[in-house]
């Protein structure tokens, strides 16, 4: 699996290209929007952006795949939206948009978990990499959820 230093990188090179292109690169990667994600961490109380990739869009909101690139330990952004569900989201560069961040239950992740895999078989790839069950987390506007 990548190492913290890789996926640290891929995530400033995306950002910078963002930046470099005045947004015109970097905001669909693979067919998918990309958004920034902030947290709070749940040890450190400090903000942590990342961009990640939203495979399904619906309804105002969105779903993200915690997928680490199919390591065996879930990224650190998924156990701060766990600890704090309340995020911001900002799309294309966009202002961020405050919403709720939830795991997707067993019912709902089979119902979603084969549309994500069915436009986007990366993911598939992720899972059988790992024995974790890869979570896919919704986020949700603050006023919907």
């Amino acid at each position: 699996m990548p190492p913290d230093f890789t996926l640290r990188a891929t995530n400033t090179a995306h950002r910078l290209l963002t930046t470099l292109t005045f947004g015109r690169l970097g905001h669909r990667i693979a067919g998918m929007p990309s958004l920034e994600l902030t947290t709070v961490g749940r040890r450190s109380g400090k903000e942590h952006r990342v961009l990640l990739t939203a495979p399904i869009v619906e309804d105002g909101g969105y779903v993200v795949v915690a997928s680490r690139a199919g390591d065996d330990r879930h990224p650190a952004w998924y156990h701060n939206l766990r600890a704090r569900p309340e995020v911001t989201v900002a799309v294309q560069g966009g202002p961020r948009v405050p919403m709720r961040a939830r795991v997707a239950g067993p019912a709902e992740r089979a119902e979603l978990w084969p549309r994500v895999t069915a436009g986007h078989p990366v993911y598939a790839g992720y899972q059988t990499r790992t024995d974790r069950e890869i979570p896919l987390v919704l986020l949700t506007p603050l006023d919907e959820a």
